[in-house]
């Protein structure tokens, strides 16, 4: 059961931390698949 909770924690962790890492780095979707004539907002 430990291991469970502690392999869970290590998932959320480790989602918040490459969102976090990744918005830093501009690397959202809308910024690397669309083109300059597409119109985004």
């Amino acid at each position: 059961m430990k291991a469970m909770l502690s392999g869970f924690a290590a998932i959320v962790i480790i989602g918040f931390g490459a969102h976090y890492v990744l918005e830093s780095l501009d690397f959202s979707s809308q910024d690397v698949f669309s083109s300059p004539n597409v119109r985004v907002n």
